[in-house]
């Protein structure tokens, strides 16, 4: 094993997750942070949270230093993982929120208010008492935001919270969320690899790749310039003669019998005028839009970045 041991020797690299990040979120804002997988959006979150120490720089959430006070930082957030679970899994929903409510030490008014409100808003009674391992992917999820929600924070870190859900779960979802940044002024930062997440909650993102900040500000400029071209698929009732649509589209379609495939550029169009289009033109019998995922928005921005760097 000695001799075998002077044949090879470990290589040590050193990596910076998150660099040059540099960012300020006012209350009440709901703010989309957005990257691929290995981006360092995690790694900031736990940098906010107080679990990691940046090596340089600071982090001030509220007017705390998240490591050094971690006691008190806890109190002021609430965090969802939306492929883990804060809840107790061999024990009822309610017992979980019980455990919660002595934890942060919540006035049992308030308590009793915030189940009841959450509940009416997410549909979690219909399964309060049932052990957590019994649940469905969408249950635990419900459950989960209630849990992290519970003694009033003021900030809340939602990571992929509609992963895996389906359409009418992640629209209950999305609608709670709203509503406690409304009522409760909570400050929401998301983050999330489903632009339907960011079309219905956000106004502001802030994209990060390689560890770097690359983008902070408007939603709908970033979509606009870099989401390059969604695809609007429509199936009518009679074909529609090729004449017609290139007159309408020149070569941005193409066609499979009844169906029709329209790259939509948002330089030049915008998928409601092509399914108005289409609406006068024929009996239509189903539309789909495939947008631009958001991998293909942040390479798109990323290789903006590189000929700018280039062209410098």
């Amino acid at each position: 094993m000695g001799a075998f041991k002077d044949f090879v020797a470990p290589r040590y690299e050193q990596k910076d997750a998150v660099n040059e990040v540099s960012f300020s979120i006012d209350k009440g804002e709901i703010v989309g942070y957005i990257g691929p997988n290995g981006a360092g959006k995690s790694t900031t979150i736990k940098m906010m949270v107080g679990i990691l120490v940046p090596t340089s720089g600071t982090v001030t959430i509220g007017g705390l230093v998240p490591f050094e006070n971690r006691l008190e930082n806890s109190r002021r957030i609430g965090v969802v993982f939306g492929q883990r679970t804060q809840l107790w899994w061999d024990i009822p929903v309610i017992e979980t929120y019980k455990l919660m409510q002595y934890i942060y030490k919540i006035p049992k008014v308030r308590f009793e208010h915030n189940i009841r409100q959450f509940a009416d808003i997410l549909g979690i009674d219909e399964f309060v008492n049932t052990p957590v391992r019994q649940l469905s992917l969408g249950q635990r999820m419900r459950a989960d935001l209630c849990a992290a929600l519970l003694h009033d924070p003021e900030i809340i870190y939602l990571d992929e919270p509609t992963i895996g859900l389906d359409v009418d779960v992640k629209e209950r979802v999305r609608g709670f969320i709203k509503e406690v940044n409304r009522s409760r002024e909570t400050t929401v930062i998301l983050t999330t690899h489903d632009t339907s997440d960011l079309d219905k909650l956000c106004s502001r993102v802030m994209v990060i790749d390689q560890g770097t900040l690359m983008y902070d500000g408007d939603l709908d400029y970033l979509k606009k310039n870099y989401s390059g071209h969604d695809i609007l698929t429509v199936e009518t009732e009679n074909e529609l003669p090729d004449g017609l649509l290139a007159g309408r589209f020149g070569d941005a379609f193409t066609r499979e019998g009844r169906k029709c495939h329209v790259r939509v550029s948002p330089e030049t169009d915008s998928s409601a005028e092509c399914i108005a289009w289409f609406l006068g033109s024929a009996t239509v019998k189903d539309i789909q839009i495939r947008q631009t995922e958001i991998d293909e928005v942040i390479r798109n921005l990323y290789g903006s970045f590189k000929e700018t760097e280039r062209g410098s």
